[in-house]
């Protein structure tokens, strides 16, 4: 009866193998070999607690039956008896120095202890005994991971997959490491083999979610982490991975509810916390996200990325010195955090024998750098170098980080053109002339937009200096709210074809859609900016929800435009501005798309503002925008860099300060290098102004 149970055990046939070792314990209770067997099925049932107990008996019955010590040490173990389970396995290796199992299980005992160095040991050990083992190379593999020797763990992981080609768990497991080594295509290509041979596997969906989001492709990890979710349910990790998501596509309060989720499985999510506080801070709930991150320092006084987040509130608030407190301590407890290094940088004014500069210098020059954290410290050592005076070769470092970061990114130029394209033809002439203010007549919004490093942070604030004008910064809201009318209507023809056809109360509905999404504003004030310079992409549509909107349009020089945006690393989006060439053909469709603009929209829809005559001419130019706007003038809007709001964009520091024609004709000092851009601009580099 015994081998006979043996026999269902061997074949799955779990039940049927309970039943017939609790028939033999009848017989013969004192068995322990049947005790160590009825537990191991019980353990494949999930019925660990009864396993347990008869793992116990068997151990009264056969004190030396090492077997039986391995298994009570791995139920144990799922117990969460860390302590026993270890004593059971050095007890049974102890019986049996060369047990390999045992030496497997207490180095995963012992990792659990992060006792790594002696989980490795073990790992090790079975493997000199049991070499070809894919399983115990897997887990030497995760724990030469968490220790930092990556290049080892894959060694392990493909020696795992070359013994069993189809171990999905292995598959995952390599692509992590991959990814640790900024492999992020080869990395994905794991995750995938991993889905295929086990489509259910919930972590290998987040981990693919986490690749495709660092390659670009949100709505695609946006996929995989819901199937996560779906899959497992109480997964925190999964929920805030596609909160995270969720806010790279404006989808903010579905983002919220995640972060939300994630902190009610686990209170102490760090990544949660700061994650959710990181959103507030971004959506103006200054307060409430600096609540956050003080929490998650009451949980853990050293977390570098609170520290960071409430260096960059500070930033955002002018107020530097708190800043560089916050920010230096981020850098204090993670030496290689690479972005915390360029915001640092960005406020911060560097001399050629500044310390923080050889670090930087130090970082770059690393080896071991991943290519993750490569663009971070290529962009702030440019910076830093750009500071003191070394042009040529703050603009390698750029050249650097800029061939990186577009390398990790998913940019699909001929879509983006065509979408220019698409625009054009169909917000033509007779749609303006057909649809003469069917949209909501709302005067609260001015929308701030052109290209990015244009003067739009500057315009913002001359204008958010005026008592009667909010300034809201770079809202999400006038897409969410075309998507959430056009999407409830099930069209069959896509935006923005379907344009020509919508009904005016359509057009009023959009309308109403993006005021209600506005921020509530402070007493006495009458307008809201909306600073969002991809907007000009939907000059169009503005006009047709909003036609009493103002909608100011930046201009500047178009190479110093360019270069301005070469020398950022943008915290999300502007794709196109990492290649100078396709940089410079992202402007010339942008130019030709405001040109076409002017010729179909009514006169005085939109005003031009240019950044070189506002430098010149101050408060000439701030009276004719305040005036655009149709508002009072008030002396405060020259004095915009007095005014106490927090500022989120990349010119966050400049428009604190006073104007100085020192910040017009930089690019020159980058002059040799730009023939890519000047090329695609129609440009020569001696006419050029």
């Amino acid at each position: 009866m015994f081998h006979e149970a043996l026999r269902h055990h061997r074949d799955g046939r779990i039940d049927d193998a309970v039943a017939l070792y609790e028939r033999v314990l009848a017989f013969k209770p004192g068995y322990a070999d049947a005790h160590n067997n009825l537990a191991a099925a019980l353990e494949a049932q999930g019925r660990i607690k009864e396993a347990v107990v008869h793992y116990e008996r068997a151990l009264v019955l056969s004190p030396g039956h090492a077997r039986a010590h391995n298994n009570l040490g791995i139920a144990l173990l799922k117990q969460g008896r860390i302590g026993e389970a270890v004593a059971h396995h050095e007890r049974a290796l102890a019986l049996k120095p060369d047990y390999a199992s045992a030496h497997e299980n207490l180095g995963i005992a012992f990792e659990k202890q992060d006792r790594l160095s002696e989980a490795v040991a073990h790992y090790e050990r079975a493997l000199s005994i049991r070499p070809d083992h894919a399983g115990t190379h897997n887990n030497l593999g995760i724990a030469l991971v968490r220790q930092g020797r990556i290049d080892e763990a894959v060694k392990h992981y493909e020696l795992a997959l070359t013994l069993k080609p189809d171990y999905a768990i292995a598959h995952n497991n390599l692509g992590i490491a991959l990814e640790k080594q900024g492999k992020i295509d080869e990395a994905v290509a794991r995750y995938e083999r991993a889905l295929m041979l086990k489509p259910d596997y919930a972590i290998a969906h987040n981990d693919l979610g986490i690749a495709l989001e660092k390659q670009g492709k949100i709505d695609e990890a946006v996929k995989h982490y819901e199937r996560a979710i779906a899959l497992k349910l109480d997964d925190a990790n999964a929920h805030n991975n596609l909160g995270v998501a969720l806010v790279k596509q404006g989808r903010i309060d579905e983002a919220a509810a995640h972060y939300d989720r994630a902190l009610v499985l686990n209170p102490g999510n760090l990544d949660a916390l700061n994650n959710l506080a990181a959103l507030l801070m971004k959506h103006g709930s200054i307060d409430d996200a600096m609540t956050y991150y003080r929490r998650t320092l009451v949980i853990d006084p050293d977390n570098a990325e609170a520290h960071h987040g409430l260096g960059n509130i500070f930033t955002f608030q002018g107020k530097f010195d708190d800043a560089t407190a916050h920010l230096g301590r981020a850098i204090a407890i993670r030496p290689d955090y690479a972005e915390v290094y360029l915001n640092l940088a960005e406020i911060k004014n560097f001399r050629h024998d500044d310390a923080g500069l050889a670090a930087l210098e130090a970082l770059a020059d690393r080896n071991d750098l991943s290519s993750g954290k490569g663009p971070y410290i290529h962009f702030a050592l440019a910076k830093a170098l750009d500071d003191s005076g070394d042009y040529d070769r703050a603009f390698d470092h750029l050249l650097k980080g800029n061939s990186l970061k577009r390398r990790q990114i998913h940019y699909d130029e001929k879509s983006e053109v065509q979408l220019f394209q698409r625009i054009a033809i169909a917000f033509d002439a007779t749609l303006f002339d057909r649809f003469r203010g069917p949209g909501d007549p709302s005067s609260v919004p001015i929308f701030v937009l052109g290209m990015p490093r244009s003067g739009s942070t500057l315009i913002e604030q001359i204008l958010a200096s005026h008592p009667q004008i909010h300034g809201a910064g770079e809202l999400r809201d006038l897409d969410a709210a075309i998507s959430s009318v056009l999407s409830a209507g099930n069209r069959a023809v896509p935006y923005p074809e379907c344009v020509p056809a919508l009904a005016g109360d359509t057009l009023r509905r959009i309308g109403e859609a993006y005021l209600v999404r506005l921020p509530v504003p402070a007493d006495r004030k009458t307008r809201i900016t909306d600073k969002l310079p991809g907007n000009f992409l939907a000059i169009g549509m503005i006009r047709l929800i909003l036609p009493n909107a103002r909608i100011v349009h930046t201009v500047r020089n178009p190479i110093e435009t360019c270069v301005s945006c070469y020398s950022k690393l943008f915290a999300s989006g502007q794709y196109f501005s990492y290649d100078l060439a396709e940089l410079g053909r992202y402007y010339h469709y942008y130019n030709k798309l405001m040109t076409h603009w002017r010729s179909v929209l009514p006169p005085g829809a939109m005003l031009d503002v240019c950044y070189e005559e506002v430098v010149d001419d101050l408060e000439g130019q701030a009276r004719r925008l305040i005036d655009y706007c149709g508002l009072p003038w008030d002396d405060r809007c020259l004095s915009f860099h007095r005014t106490i709001r927090p500022v989120k964009t990349a010119s966050l520091v400049q428009v604190r300060k006073p104007l100085f024609r020192s910040s017009l004709q930089r690019w020159r000092r980058y002059e040799s290098g730009l023939q890519p851009l000047l090329q695609e601009l129609g440009m020569k580099t001696q006419s050029a102004q």
